[in-house]
């Protein structure tokens, strides 16, 4: 809309009924140069000095002991099912009585969290407090069954 300011017979001028939108530019780029600026610093950092290992890893047993828990959430020792109940029955077993042997637990990615910590919680009430978390060693390359 354009606005004709001649002089005329009557001397009344026309009202702009446009907003002027060049101070609320103005205001909108200082805020945002403020929000770049201050966003770094609002981030929180913990600052931890973590030590060093130098321990060797653990080797491997002669015949890891290893219990799966199955996407079904059935169980299996070894290559062998087994039923809850019968589990502590079936780990003395396999380990002759010998409940400070390590029991590697592994369990299926699509498993629930629950569910693995009821199959250790089982593995606590029958005595075998030494277990290991089995998983698989991210090398960056794609699984052998992924498709790419």
């Amino acid at each position: 809309m354009a606005v004709s300011l001649k002089n005329t017979d009557n001397d009344d001028v026309a009202e702009v009924s446009e907003i002027n939108v060049t101070p609320f530019i103005d205001v909108i780029l200082v805020l945002l140069i403020i929000f770049m600026v201050a966003a770094p610093l609002s981030t929180v950092d913990v600052a931890v000095d973590l030590p060093s290992s130098n321990a060797t890893p653990a080797e491997r047993p002669e015949k890891p002991l290893f219990l799966t828990l199955k996407p079904d959430l059935s169980l299996a020792l070894g290559n062998d099912a087994v039923a809850r109940d019968a589990l502590q029955g079936q780990l003395d077993t396999a380990t002759g009585g010998d409940r400070t042997k390590r029991v590697f637990l592994r369990a299926d990615g699509t498993v629930a969290y629950r569910e693995l910590m009821d199959v250790m919680n089982l593995l606590r009430a029958s005595g075998y407090l030494s277990i290991a978390l089995v998983g698989i060693e991210d090398t960056g390359a794609a699984p052998a069954g992924a498709a790419p």
